[in-house]
């Protein structure tokens, strides 16, 4: 099989870089880059937008009918508007993070979102990453990776990410948060944080960005070779 065809999984908690190692694989391989985290993050967005609750559900299913979201490509990068307003940026704050875990857990919203992701995987050639692809958007992908890493470590590479761009945040604050956002994922009752039973379980701990690109293009093709 054409390593070009695959559609790839990629799952894993808050802070793996799972973002990250996807776009890298996606630019190395010739893949369309996915990031469905970020359309969980648009919806939780309004919802902040709008004084909504994160844990107000039917507020925010009663809302779902007036968010409207579109995913773009340009350059080959993702592109997301939030009501015809590009939120690229405003999605990636902690802020959007707590909301997009929130939201998440509710099956309004999953089956809100359900039908875009599949769409585009439907195409093949694909690299998507988030909590359910291998076990709910993607359950026939050719490859299902999931990738992790300690608390601690995921922490120190949020932290870093943040402090990067300027942002105000504490370590210790930033570790609490992703320990609770792993509860939250793991332990919700619809399409929880867990690797699908045919997935590669990755644990980058000490790799950097390229050895962790390396890791999957590697997985990628060998199984591309058995297709």
């Amino acid at each position: 099989m054409d390593i070009k065809k695959l559609r790839v999984a990629l799952d894993g908690p808050s802070g793996a870089g799972k973002s990250t190692v996807a776009k890298g694989v996606a630019a190395a391989a010739g893949l369309i880059y996915v990031d469905t985290g970020a359309l969980y993050r648009t919806v939780g967005l309004y919802m902040a937008d709008h004084g909504i609750d994160a844990y107000a559900t039917d507020e925010i299913i009663a809302a779902l009918d007036r968010v409207s979201i579109e995913l773009a490509y340009e350059n080959g990068t993702q592109i997301v508007r939030l009501c015809g307003e590009d939120v690229g940026g405003r999605i990636r704050t902690e802020q959007a993070s707590y909301y997009a875990s929130a939201v998440s857990k509710i099956p309004e919203v999953r089956a809100f979102l359900l039908k875009t992701q599949q769409d585009i995987a439907a195409q093949g050639g694909v690299i998507m990453d988030g909590r359910d692809i291998g076990t709910v958007i993607m359950p026939d992908a050719e490859l299902k990776v999931f990738i992790t890493a300690t608390p601690e470590e995921r922490a120190r590479r949020r932290y870093k990410e943040l402090t990067e761009k300027g942002q105000s945040v504490n370590y210790d604050d930033v570790l609490e948060n992703i320990i609770a956002r792993d509860k939250q994922d793991s332990e919700r009752e619809t399409a929880p944080l867990k690797p699908a039973d045919d997935a590669i379980v990755f644990v980058n701990d000490g790799y950097d960005l390229d050895a962790s690109i390396k890791v999957v293009l590697e997985l990628m093709a060998r199984r591309a070779k058995t297709r």
